[in-house]
């Protein structure tokens, strides 16, 4: 049996029909203008249409996982989702504060774990001539090899601590 669906969104509301014939016992939706409701007050009001499809879906947008629901009630405009009772909650300012200084500590620590490291690497690096190691001294591209990677694990160390810094003024440390 192929089905086709129609879909349309009607104030931020997904509605998707389907081609299925309506089951005995359920209720007839009528489309209002913009509301599809099978309220028999605003049914009576005029204006309504039947819908000729067997089933109404309806998908809230903007939801991370949309939750579909066939309904044969009134759905009108978009309501506001709600609030999961998992919503974080507003932060005391000494939490906030607290949780600031750590974040200093960390990036302070950050901080001087890069200078010692960036310190090591100079000194190993000797203004561009290391020391050759053992099997360096017979195969010169591999001296040059390692010299180059110092080179460029002092760039990357130097940026690293410029990142680190400007995290630091940030944080207002």
């Amino acid at each position: 049996m192929k089905s086709a669906k129609n879909s349309i969104v009607v104030a931020g509301v997904l509605l998707v029909m389907g081609t299925v014939a309506t089951p005995v016992g359920a209720q007839q939706v009528y489309r209002c203008g913009a509301e599809y409701t099978n309220n028999r007050a605003r049914i009576a009001q005029g204006g309504c249409t039947p819908l000729t499809t067997g089933n109404l879906t309806v998908v809230r947008a903007g939801a991370r996982a949309p939750q579909v629901a066939r309904t044969s009630t009134t759905v009108a405009r978009r309501t506001p989702a709600a609030t999961p009772a998992a919503a974080p909650q507003r932060v005391v300012d000494s939490a906030q504060r607290a949780r600031d200084e750590g974040a200093k500590g960390i990036l302070q620590m950050e901080l001087d774990k890069a200078n010692q490291r960036l310190a090591e690497l100079q000194k190993e690096y000797n203004n561009g001539t290391p020391d050759k190691l053992g099997p360096e001294t017979k195969n010169h591209q591999k001296y040059l090899d390692r010299v180059a990677e110092l080179k460029s694990s002092i760039a990357r160390t130097e940026s690293d601590i410029v990142g680190i810094r400007r995290e630091l003024g940030r944080a207002g440390g």
